[in-house]
Protein backbone atom coordinates (compact mmCIF):
# COMPACT_ATOMS: atom_id res chain seq x y z
CA UNK A 1 0.00 0.00 0.00
CA UNK A 2 0.83 2.95 -0.26
CA UNK A 3 3.66 3.66 3.03
CA UNK A 4 0.73 6.13 3.05
CA UNK A 5 -2.23 5.57 3.76
CA UNK A 6 -1.40 7.46 6.46
CA UNK A 7 -0.61 10.77 4.18
CA UNK A 8 -2.01 13.60 6.83
CA UNK A 9 -4.43 16.04 7.22
CA UNK A 10 -7.67 17.92 6.47
CA UNK A 11 -8.37 21.11 5.10
CA UNK A 12 -7.65 23.87 6.70
CA UNK A 13 -6.14 27.21 6.73
CA UNK A 14 -6.64 27.90 10.47
CA UNK A 15 -7.54 26.19 13.46
CA UNK A 16 -9.14 28.42 16.64
CA UNK A 17 -6.67 27.15 19.19
CA UNK A 18 -3.30 27.49 17.14
CA UNK A 19 -1.43 30.52 17.16
CA UNK A 20 -0.32 31.61 13.29
CA UNK A 21 3.17 32.34 14.98
CA UNK A 22 3.59 28.67 16.50
CA UNK A 23 3.28 29.47 20.10
CA UNK A 24 1.87 27.30 22.29
CA UNK A 25 -1.27 28.14 23.42
CA UNK A 26 -1.51 28.60 27.39
CA UNK A 27 -5.46 28.55 27.46
CA UNK A 28 -6.85 25.29 26.81
CA UNK A 29 -10.38 25.25 25.70
CA UNK A 30 -12.82 22.36 24.94
CA UNK A 31 -13.92 23.71 21.36
CA UNK A 32 -13.69 21.19 18.58
CA UNK A 33 -11.21 21.37 16.12
CA UNK A 34 -12.57 20.64 12.85
CA UNK A 35 -11.05 22.79 10.09
CA UNK A 36 -13.64 24.92 7.82
CA UNK A 37 -14.62 22.71 4.56
CA UNK A 38 -13.91 24.39 1.32
CA UNK A 39 -17.33 25.26 -0.53
CA UNK A 40 -16.13 25.92 -4.55
CA UNK A 41 -14.27 23.16 -5.63
CA UNK A 42 -12.14 25.94 -7.55
CA UNK A 43 -11.02 26.87 -3.98
CA UNK A 44 -10.25 23.33 -3.76
CA UNK A 45 -8.04 22.66 -6.83
CA UNK A 46 -6.52 25.94 -6.49
CA UNK A 47 -5.69 25.11 -2.92
CA UNK A 48 -4.34 21.41 -4.21
CA UNK A 49 -2.65 22.76 -7.22
CA UNK A 50 -0.65 25.32 -5.22
CA UNK A 51 0.42 22.68 -2.54
CA UNK A 52 1.68 20.21 -5.42
CA UNK A 53 3.63 23.08 -6.47
CA UNK A 54 5.46 23.85 -3.79
CA UNK A 55 5.60 20.47 -2.54
CA UNK A 56 7.31 19.66 -5.72
CA UNK A 57 10.07 22.59 -5.90
CA UNK A 58 11.44 21.84 -2.49
CA UNK A 59 11.29 18.43 -2.62
CA UNK A 60 13.20 18.23 -6.43
CA UNK A 61 15.69 21.20 -5.95
CA UNK A 62 16.55 19.11 -2.66
CA UNK A 63 16.80 15.81 -3.76
CA UNK A 64 19.68 17.25 -7.15
CA UNK A 65 21.87 17.43 -3.74
CA UNK A 66 20.36 13.86 -2.02
CA UNK A 67 21.08 11.78 -5.60
CA UNK A 68 24.22 13.17 -6.31
CA UNK A 69 25.80 12.27 -2.64
CA UNK A 70 24.14 9.22 -2.94
CA UNK A 71 25.78 8.12 -6.01
CA UNK A 72 29.25 8.94 -4.11
CA UNK A 73 28.39 7.09 -1.05
CA UNK A 74 27.82 4.29 -3.32
CA UNK A 75 30.74 4.71 -4.90
CA UNK A 76 32.97 4.71 -1.63
CA UNK A 77 31.18 2.00 0.22
CA UNK A 78 30.57 -1.64 -0.10
CA UNK A 79 27.89 -3.87 -1.05
CA UNK A 80 28.04 -5.38 2.88
CA UNK A 81 27.85 -2.01 4.49
CA UNK A 82 24.23 -1.77 2.63
CA UNK A 83 23.41 -4.82 3.72
CA UNK A 84 24.18 -4.24 7.33
CA UNK A 85 22.17 -1.47 7.21
CA UNK A 86 20.22 -2.76 5.71
CA UNK A 87 19.28 -5.32 8.68
CA UNK A 88 19.22 -2.59 11.35
CA UNK A 89 16.74 -0.74 9.20
CA UNK A 90 14.40 -3.68 9.12
CA UNK A 91 13.13 -3.15 12.32
CA UNK A 92 13.90 0.48 13.08
CA UNK A 93 11.15 1.55 10.48
CA UNK A 94 8.80 0.43 13.27
CA UNK A 95 8.43 3.73 14.33
CA UNK A 96 6.95 5.15 11.44
CA UNK A 97 3.90 2.46 12.11
CA UNK A 98 3.69 4.09 15.75
CA UNK A 99 3.87 8.15 14.01
CA UNK A 100 1.81 7.26 11.34
CA UNK A 101 -1.42 5.82 13.16
CA UNK A 102 -1.33 8.85 15.36
CA UNK A 103 -1.54 11.27 12.28
CA UNK A 104 -4.11 9.73 10.42
CA UNK A 105 -6.52 9.89 13.82
CA UNK A 106 -5.63 13.51 14.29
CA UNK A 107 -5.95 14.05 10.45
CA UNK A 108 -9.50 11.88 10.13
CA UNK A 109 -11.25 12.34 13.09
CA UNK A 110 -12.82 15.91 12.35
CA UNK A 111 -14.17 16.41 16.45
CA UNK A 112 -11.21 16.38 18.44
CA UNK A 113 -10.43 18.98 20.92
CA UNK A 114 -7.43 20.68 22.08
CA UNK A 115 -7.84 18.37 25.45
CA UNK A 116 -7.91 15.03 23.51
CA UNK A 117 -4.41 16.44 21.03
CA UNK A 118 -2.59 16.55 24.06
CA UNK A 119 -3.44 13.48 25.45
CA UNK A 120 -2.68 12.03 21.95
CA UNK A 121 0.76 13.89 21.85
CA UNK A 122 1.82 12.57 25.52
CA UNK A 123 0.57 8.82 24.06
CA UNK A 124 2.73 9.51 20.59
CA UNK A 125 5.47 10.44 23.02
CA UNK A 126 5.36 7.14 24.63
CA UNK A 127 5.05 5.19 21.62
CA UNK A 128 8.43 6.59 20.61
CA UNK A 129 10.34 5.75 24.32
CA UNK A 130 8.45 2.05 24.21
CA UNK A 131 9.86 1.33 20.70
CA UNK A 132 13.09 2.60 21.58
CA UNK A 133 13.46 0.10 24.36
CA UNK A 134 11.83 -2.69 22.73
CA UNK A 135 14.36 -1.81 19.73
CA UNK A 136 17.22 -2.13 22.50
CA UNK A 137 15.82 -5.21 23.92
CA UNK A 138 15.84 -7.55 20.48
CA UNK A 139 19.01 -5.56 19.30
CA UNK A 140 20.90 -9.06 20.23
CA UNK A 141 18.74 -11.78 18.94
CA UNK A 142 18.47 -10.03 15.68
CA UNK A 143 22.67 -9.91 15.43
CA UNK A 144 21.96 -13.81 16.23
CA UNK A 145 19.03 -14.09 13.93
CA UNK A 146 21.01 -12.56 10.70
CA UNK A 147 24.46 -14.07 12.10
CA UNK A 148 26.14 -10.27 12.04
CA UNK A 149 27.72 -9.61 15.18
CA UNK A 150 28.44 -5.92 14.04
CA UNK A 151 24.13 -5.55 13.90
CA UNK A 152 23.54 -5.47 17.89
CA UNK A 153 25.27 -2.28 18.07
CA UNK A 154 24.15 -0.58 14.84
CA UNK A 155 20.40 -1.33 15.77
CA UNK A 156 20.82 0.11 19.00
CA UNK A 157 23.02 3.60 17.77
CA UNK A 158 20.06 3.88 15.06
CA UNK A 159 16.96 3.82 17.25
CA UNK A 160 17.76 6.56 19.25
CA UNK A 161 16.35 8.46 16.42
CA UNK A 162 12.52 7.01 18.67
CA UNK A 163 12.88 9.03 21.34
CA UNK A 164 12.92 12.46 19.75
CA UNK A 165 10.73 11.64 16.91
CA UNK A 166 7.74 10.70 18.85
CA UNK A 167 7.67 14.44 20.24
CA UNK A 168 6.82 15.57 16.67
CA UNK A 169 3.61 13.51 15.32
CA UNK A 170 1.26 15.92 16.85
CA UNK A 171 3.34 18.95 15.63
CA UNK A 172 3.83 17.21 12.36
CA UNK A 173 -0.19 16.87 12.06
CA UNK A 174 -1.03 20.07 13.06
CA UNK A 175 1.12 21.55 10.39
CA UNK A 176 -0.66 19.39 7.84
CA UNK A 177 -4.02 20.95 9.27
CA UNK A 178 -3.11 24.03 8.69
CA UNK A 179 -2.26 23.17 4.88
CA UNK A 180 1.37 24.83 5.79
CA UNK A 181 2.93 23.05 3.02
CA UNK A 182 5.22 25.60 1.66
CA UNK A 183 6.71 25.50 5.32
CA UNK A 184 6.81 22.13 5.49
CA UNK A 185 8.49 21.39 2.08
CA UNK A 186 11.07 23.83 3.31
CA UNK A 187 11.29 21.59 6.40
CA UNK A 188 11.95 18.44 4.54
CA UNK A 189 14.55 19.65 2.05
CA UNK A 190 16.56 21.23 4.84
CA UNK A 191 16.32 17.66 6.54
CA UNK A 192 17.62 16.07 2.57
CA UNK A 193 20.14 18.20 1.98
CA UNK A 194 21.54 18.29 5.66
CA UNK A 195 20.83 14.52 5.52
CA UNK A 196 23.06 14.30 2.27
CA UNK A 197 25.98 16.33 3.37
CA UNK A 198 26.67 14.29 6.53
CA UNK A 199 26.55 11.50 4.33
CA UNK A 200 28.78 12.28 2.09
CA UNK A 201 30.97 14.10 4.56
CA UNK A 202 30.98 10.96 6.88
CA UNK A 203 31.67 8.42 3.68
CA UNK A 204 34.51 10.81 2.38
CA UNK A 205 36.56 10.33 6.00
CA UNK A 206 35.89 6.90 5.69
CA UNK A 207 33.58 6.16 8.34
CA UNK A 208 31.97 3.12 6.66
CA UNK A 209 28.48 1.62 7.52
CA UNK A 210 28.65 4.06 10.26
CA UNK A 211 28.09 6.95 7.51
CA UNK A 212 24.35 5.80 6.59
CA UNK A 213 23.27 5.14 10.55
CA UNK A 214 24.95 8.54 11.46
CA UNK A 215 23.25 10.53 8.45
CA UNK A 216 19.68 9.28 9.15
CA UNK A 217 20.32 10.13 12.56
CA UNK A 218 21.08 13.55 11.71
CA UNK A 219 18.73 13.68 9.46
CA UNK A 220 15.25 12.74 11.95
CA UNK A 221 16.79 15.19 14.57
CA UNK A 222 16.78 18.23 11.85
CA UNK A 223 13.25 17.37 11.15
CA UNK A 224 11.80 16.77 14.34
CA UNK A 225 13.42 20.00 15.61
CA UNK A 226 12.02 22.24 12.77
CA UNK A 227 8.53 20.64 13.29
CA UNK A 228 8.83 21.13 16.75
CA UNK A 229 9.75 24.54 17.25
CA UNK A 230 7.41 25.96 14.57
CA UNK A 231 4.42 24.08 16.33
CA UNK A 232 4.82 23.03 19.66
CA UNK A 233 2.06 21.60 21.66
CA UNK A 234 1.23 21.03 25.17
CA UNK A 235 1.05 17.49 26.70
CA UNK A 236 -1.54 15.87 28.85
CA UNK A 237 -2.36 12.98 31.14
CA UNK A 238 -4.15 10.39 28.92
CA UNK A 239 -7.40 9.42 29.96
CA UNK A 240 -8.81 6.40 27.82
CA UNK A 241 -12.22 7.16 27.94
CA UNK A 242 -11.89 10.71 26.59
CA UNK A 243 -9.44 9.56 23.36
CA UNK A 244 -11.04 6.20 23.06
CA UNK A 245 -12.32 6.49 19.43
CA UNK A 246 -9.13 8.13 18.56
CA UNK A 247 -7.43 5.32 19.54
CA UNK A 248 -9.40 2.90 18.75
CA UNK A 249 -9.13 4.11 15.22
CA UNK A 250 -5.44 4.21 15.14
CA UNK A 251 -5.31 0.66 16.67
CA UNK A 252 -6.83 -0.63 13.32
CA UNK A 253 -4.55 1.76 11.24
CA UNK A 254 -1.58 0.83 13.27
CA UNK A 255 -2.27 -3.05 12.54
CA UNK A 256 -3.01 -1.94 8.80
CA UNK A 257 0.64 -0.26 8.95
CA UNK A 258 2.84 -3.18 10.90
CA UNK A 259 0.99 -5.90 8.13
CA UNK A 260 2.06 -3.57 5.51
CA UNK A 261 5.00 -2.68 6.93
CA UNK A 262 5.77 -6.48 7.79
CA UNK A 263 5.09 -7.76 4.20
CA UNK A 264 7.30 -4.82 2.58
CA UNK A 265 10.25 -5.26 4.72
CA UNK A 266 10.00 -9.51 4.48
CA UNK A 267 11.96 -9.26 1.36
CA UNK A 268 14.92 -7.53 2.89
CA UNK A 269 14.42 -10.06 6.07
CA UNK A 270 14.55 -13.02 4.17
CA UNK A 271 17.26 -11.94 1.28
CA UNK A 272 19.64 -11.34 4.85
CA UNK A 273 18.82 -14.49 6.21
CA UNK A 274 18.31 -16.96 2.87
CA UNK A 275 20.95 -15.42 0.68
CA UNK A 276 23.62 -13.14 3.47
CA UNK A 277 24.70 -9.31 4.19
CA UNK A 278 26.75 -9.02 0.42
CA UNK A 279 23.31 -10.29 -1.46
CA UNK A 280 20.99 -8.18 0.97
CA UNK A 281 22.91 -5.17 -0.20
CA UNK A 282 22.39 -5.91 -4.09
CA UNK A 283 18.75 -6.22 -3.44
CA UNK A 284 18.78 -3.17 -1.01
CA UNK A 285 20.13 -1.01 -3.71
CA UNK A 286 18.54 -2.10 -6.50
CA UNK A 287 15.68 -1.85 -4.51
CA UNK A 288 16.45 2.01 -3.64
CA UNK A 289 16.84 2.94 -6.62
CA UNK A 290 13.79 1.63 -8.73
CA UNK A 291 11.42 3.26 -5.61
CA UNK A 292 13.38 6.27 -6.36
CA UNK A 293 10.31 7.75 -8.47
CA UNK A 294 7.85 6.62 -6.64
CA UNK A 295 9.06 7.69 -3.27
CA UNK A 296 9.99 11.01 -4.40
CA UNK A 297 6.71 11.94 -6.92
CA UNK A 298 3.71 9.65 -5.18
CA UNK A 299 4.50 10.72 -1.62
CA UNK A 300 4.55 14.26 -2.73
CA UNK A 301 1.48 13.54 -4.49
CA UNK A 302 -0.51 11.87 -1.60
CA UNK A 303 0.93 14.00 1.02
CA UNK A 304 -1.21 16.91 -0.38
CA UNK A 305 -4.22 14.97 -1.58
CA UNK A 306 -4.78 13.44 1.24
CA UNK A 307 -6.76 16.35 3.01
CA UNK A 308 -8.82 16.60 0.09
CA UNK A 309 -9.69 13.44 0.20
CA UNK A 310 -10.75 13.46 3.79
CA UNK A 311 -12.87 17.32 3.45
CA UNK A 312 -14.12 14.84 0.60
CA UNK A 313 -15.21 11.89 2.33
CA UNK A 314 -19.05 11.96 2.09
CA UNK A 315 -19.21 13.27 -1.77
CA UNK A 316 -18.40 10.56 -3.59
CA UNK A 317 -18.28 12.24 -6.32
CA UNK A 318 -15.77 14.43 -6.12
CA UNK A 319 -13.65 11.66 -4.45
CA UNK A 320 -13.98 9.94 -7.66
CA UNK A 321 -12.79 13.17 -9.89
CA UNK A 322 -9.74 13.92 -7.79
CA UNK A 323 -8.93 9.47 -8.28
CA UNK A 324 -8.94 9.99 -11.61
CA UNK A 325 -7.45 13.82 -11.99
CA UNK A 326 -4.06 12.04 -9.72
CA UNK A 327 -4.16 8.58 -11.37
CA UNK A 328 -3.66 10.29 -14.96
CA UNK A 329 -1.29 12.67 -13.54
CA UNK A 330 0.79 10.42 -11.80
CA UNK A 331 0.98 7.68 -14.15
CA UNK A 332 2.07 9.96 -17.24
CA UNK A 333 5.10 10.74 -14.81
CA UNK A 334 5.44 7.75 -13.11
CA UNK A 335 5.29 5.23 -16.19
CA UNK A 336 8.35 6.40 -18.39
CA UNK A 337 10.65 7.41 -15.31
CA UNK A 338 10.39 3.61 -13.33
CA UNK A 339 9.86 1.76 -16.74
CA UNK A 340 12.44 3.79 -18.85
CA UNK A 341 14.81 2.79 -15.78
CA UNK A 342 13.95 -0.82 -16.29
CA UNK A 343 14.96 -0.56 -19.92
CA UNK A 344 18.39 1.42 -19.50
CA UNK A 345 19.47 -0.40 -16.18
CA UNK A 346 22.31 -2.40 -18.25
CA UNK A 347 23.92 0.55 -19.60
CA UNK A 348 23.22 2.82 -16.56
CA UNK A 349 24.19 0.96 -13.59
CA UNK A 350 28.28 0.19 -14.93
CA UNK A 351 28.75 3.95 -16.10
CA UNK A 352 26.93 5.35 -12.51
CA UNK A 353 27.82 2.81 -9.76
CA UNK A 354 30.85 0.92 -11.57
CA UNK A 355 31.13 -2.44 -12.53
CA UNK A 356 31.04 -4.10 -8.71
CA UNK A 357 27.51 -3.26 -8.85
CA UNK A 358 26.48 -5.14 -12.10
CA UNK A 359 24.57 -7.55 -9.95
CA UNK A 360 21.91 -5.38 -9.50
CA UNK A 361 20.88 -4.85 -12.68
CA UNK A 362 18.26 -7.51 -12.88
CA UNK A 363 17.00 -6.66 -9.99
CA UNK A 364 16.53 -3.24 -10.44
CA UNK A 365 14.63 -3.84 -13.52
CA UNK A 366 12.26 -5.76 -12.51
CA UNK A 367 11.45 -3.65 -9.64
CA UNK A 368 11.21 -0.59 -11.22
CA UNK A 369 8.21 -2.40 -13.70
CA UNK A 370 6.58 -3.10 -9.61
CA UNK A 371 7.16 0.47 -8.89
CA UNK A 372 5.25 1.53 -12.31
CA UNK A 373 2.36 -0.27 -11.09
CA UNK A 374 2.42 -0.01 -7.46
CA UNK A 375 2.58 4.09 -7.38
CA UNK A 376 -1.15 4.22 -8.85
CA UNK A 377 -2.23 1.29 -5.83
CA UNK A 378 -1.33 4.23 -3.03
CA UNK A 379 -3.99 6.51 -3.76
CA UNK A 380 -6.41 3.71 -2.81
CA UNK A 381 -6.30 3.06 0.78
CA UNK A 382 -6.53 6.83 1.65
CA UNK A 383 -9.86 6.98 0.32
CA UNK A 384 -10.67 3.74 1.61
CA UNK A 385 -9.82 5.09 5.27
CA UNK A 386 -11.70 8.56 5.25
CA UNK A 387 -14.65 6.69 3.65
CA UNK A 388 -15.25 3.98 7.06
CA UNK A 389 -13.11 1.46 5.61
CA UNK A 390 -10.19 1.15 7.93
CA UNK A 391 -10.89 -2.01 9.27
CA UNK A 392 -11.12 -3.80 5.80
CA UNK A 393 -7.80 -2.24 4.61
CA UNK A 394 -6.25 -3.95 7.94
CA UNK A 395 -7.81 -6.71 6.75
CA UNK A 396 -6.02 -6.95 3.39
CA UNK A 397 -2.87 -5.59 4.90
CA UNK A 398 -2.83 -8.98 7.13
CA UNK A 399 -3.07 -10.87 4.39
CA UNK A 400 -0.84 -9.64 2.32
CA UNK A 401 1.69 -10.10 5.19
CA UNK A 402 0.95 -14.12 4.48
CA UNK A 403 0.93 -14.39 1.19
CA UNK A 404 4.17 -11.81 0.26
CA UNK A 405 6.90 -13.46 2.53
CA UNK A 406 5.67 -16.70 0.82
CA UNK A 407 6.85 -16.05 -2.63
CA UNK A 408 9.85 -14.09 -1.25
CA UNK A 409 10.96 -17.33 0.54
CA UNK A 410 10.16 -19.69 -2.56
CA UNK A 411 12.18 -16.76 -4.48
CA UNK A 412 15.28 -16.58 -2.27
CA UNK A 413 16.57 -19.42 -3.88
CA UNK A 414 17.27 -17.72 -7.42
CA UNK A 415 18.82 -15.19 -5.78
CA UNK A 416 17.49 -11.39 -5.28
CA UNK A 417 16.16 -12.02 -8.79
CA UNK A 418 13.83 -14.36 -7.28
CA UNK A 419 12.75 -12.14 -4.82
CA UNK A 420 11.88 -9.36 -7.00
CA UNK A 421 9.96 -11.94 -9.41
CA UNK A 422 8.23 -12.59 -5.78
CA UNK A 423 6.42 -9.08 -5.70
CA UNK A 424 5.38 -9.35 -9.29
CA UNK A 425 3.53 -12.42 -8.24
CA UNK A 426 1.95 -11.71 -5.27
CA UNK A 427 1.62 -8.27 -5.28
CA UNK A 428 -1.41 -8.40 -7.77
CA UNK A 429 -3.78 -9.89 -5.48
CA UNK A 430 -3.26 -7.35 -2.77
CA UNK A 431 -4.18 -4.36 -5.38
CA UNK A 432 -7.29 -5.96 -6.79
CA UNK A 433 -8.66 -6.18 -3.25
CA UNK A 434 -8.18 -2.36 -2.69
CA UNK A 435 -9.08 -1.97 -6.10
CA UNK A 436 -12.25 -3.49 -5.91
CA UNK A 437 -13.16 -1.85 -2.85
CA UNK A 438 -12.68 1.46 -3.65
CA UNK A 439 -14.38 1.17 -7.13
CA UNK A 440 -17.24 -0.27 -5.11
CA UNK A 441 -17.10 2.07 -2.34
CA UNK A 442 -17.23 5.38 -4.33
CA UNK A 443 -18.96 3.78 -7.54
CA UNK A 444 -16.18 4.27 -9.98
CA UNK A 445 -16.73 2.55 -13.25
CA UNK A 446 -13.23 0.69 -14.29
CA UNK A 447 -13.75 1.98 -17.63
CA UNK A 448 -13.42 5.54 -16.28
CA UNK A 449 -10.16 4.36 -14.53
CA UNK A 450 -8.78 2.56 -17.18
CA UNK A 451 -9.39 6.12 -19.54
CA UNK A 452 -7.29 7.75 -17.06
CA UNK A 453 -4.48 5.75 -17.53
CA UNK A 454 -4.26 5.10 -21.43
CA UNK A 455 -2.16 7.99 -22.19
CA UNK A 456 0.25 7.02 -19.88
CA UNK A 457 0.00 3.47 -21.62
CA UNK A 458 0.13 4.22 -25.07
CA UNK A 459 3.46 6.37 -24.82
CA UNK A 460 5.16 3.34 -22.28
CA UNK A 461 4.28 1.03 -24.93
CA UNK A 462 5.96 3.34 -27.78
CA UNK A 463 8.57 4.12 -25.50
CA UNK A 464 9.34 -0.01 -24.43
CA UNK A 465 9.60 -0.48 -28.52
CA UNK A 466 11.66 2.61 -29.19
CA UNK A 467 14.56 2.13 -26.52
CA UNK A 468 14.55 -2.05 -27.56
CA UNK A 469 14.88 -0.69 -31.13
CA UNK A 470 17.72 1.51 -30.68
CA UNK A 471 19.38 -0.64 -28.16
CA UNK A 472 19.47 -4.08 -30.22
CA UNK A 473 20.25 -2.84 -33.86
CA UNK A 474 21.26 0.80 -33.63
CA UNK A 475 23.45 1.50 -30.45
CA UNK A 476 25.44 -2.02 -29.68
CA UNK A 477 28.78 -0.90 -31.07
CA UNK A 478 28.22 2.34 -29.72
CA UNK A 479 30.58 3.32 -25.70
CA UNK A 480 28.63 3.37 -23.07
CA UNK A 481 27.91 6.99 -22.27
CA UNK A 482 26.72 7.70 -25.95
CA UNK A 483 24.08 4.60 -25.52
CA UNK A 484 22.77 5.55 -22.57
CA UNK A 485 22.56 9.29 -23.90
CA UNK A 486 20.72 8.11 -26.86
CA UNK A 487 18.58 5.63 -25.19
CA UNK A 488 16.90 7.96 -22.72
CA UNK A 489 16.61 10.70 -25.31
CA UNK A 490 14.98 8.42 -27.79
CA UNK A 491 12.48 6.84 -25.11
CA UNK A 492 11.42 10.10 -24.06
CA UNK A 493 11.32 11.29 -27.38
CA UNK A 494 9.04 8.72 -27.85
CA UNK A 495 6.63 9.04 -25.23
CA UNK A 496 6.20 12.41 -26.04
CA UNK A 497 5.35 11.87 -29.67
CA UNK A 498 2.83 8.94 -29.05
CA UNK A 499 1.22 11.64 -26.76
CA UNK A 500 1.02 14.31 -29.27
CA UNK A 501 -0.17 11.98 -32.04
CA UNK A 502 -2.55 10.42 -30.25
CA UNK A 503 -3.25 12.13 -27.05
CA UNK A 504 -2.91 15.50 -27.94
CA UNK A 505 -6.00 16.65 -25.83
CA UNK A 506 -4.63 15.57 -23.14
CA UNK A 507 -1.06 16.84 -23.48
CA UNK A 508 -2.00 20.09 -23.75
CA UNK A 509 -3.98 20.06 -20.90
CA UNK A 510 -1.52 18.95 -18.96
CA UNK A 511 1.09 21.85 -20.59
CA UNK A 512 -1.27 24.47 -18.89
CA UNK A 513 -1.73 22.33 -15.83
CA UNK A 514 1.92 22.90 -15.15
CA UNK A 515 2.25 26.98 -16.30
CA UNK A 516 -0.75 27.09 -13.58
CA UNK A 517 1.12 25.20 -11.14
CA UNK A 518 4.36 27.49 -11.12
CA UNK A 519 1.95 30.50 -11.34
CA UNK A 520 0.22 28.49 -8.56
CA UNK A 521 -3.01 29.74 -9.22
CA UNK A 522 -4.66 27.14 -12.26
CA UNK A 523 -5.63 23.57 -11.20
CA UNK A 524 -9.39 25.36 -11.50
CA UNK A 525 -8.19 25.67 -15.68
CA UNK A 526 -7.30 21.93 -15.80
CA UNK A 527 -10.57 21.11 -13.80
CA UNK A 528 -12.56 23.06 -16.43
CA UNK A 529 -11.35 21.82 -19.13
CA UNK A 530 -10.37 17.77 -18.69
CA UNK A 531 -12.66 15.91 -19.78
CA UNK A 532 -11.94 13.53 -16.65
CA UNK A 533 -12.84 16.78 -14.44
CA UNK A 534 -16.51 17.50 -16.38
CA UNK A 535 -19.34 17.46 -13.69
CA UNK A 536 -20.86 14.18 -13.40
CA UNK A 537 -24.62 13.28 -13.05
CA UNK A 538 -26.24 12.44 -9.63
CA UNK A 539 -26.06 9.27 -8.23
CA UNK A 540 -28.20 7.70 -5.52
CA UNK A 541 -26.46 8.22 -2.51
CA UNK A 542 -23.99 10.70 -3.59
Amino acid sequence: MSRRKDQKIRESRSIAFIAESGSLIQTITTETVTPPGVNAAGEVDRSLASGIAWSAAAKWSSQLISWASFLVVARILAPSDFGLVGMAAIFTGLLQVATDAFVTAVTTIHDLTAEQLAQLNTVSALSGFLIFLLSCGIAVPLGHFFRSPRLPLVAVVASTMFLVSGFRTVPYSLLYRDMRFRLLSVFDAVQAVTQALTMLAMAWFGFGYWTLIIGNIVGALTLAALQISRRPYRFASPRLNSIKDALTFSRRVMAANISWYGYSNADFLIAGRMLGQTALGVYTLAWSLAMIPLEKVTVIISNVSFPFFSAAQNDHAALRRHLRILTEGLSLVIFPATIGLALVASDLVPLLLGKKWEAIIAPLAILAFLAAFRSLATLLPPILNVTGEARFVMWVMQGALIILPLAFYFGSRWGPVGIAYGWIIAYPAVAICLYQRTFRKIELPLRDYIGAVSPALTGTFVMVITVETLKHFLLSDFQLPVRLAAEVFGGASAFIFSLVIFHHGRLRVFWNFGLDCVNRSGWNRWASTSRLCKPEPSLPGN
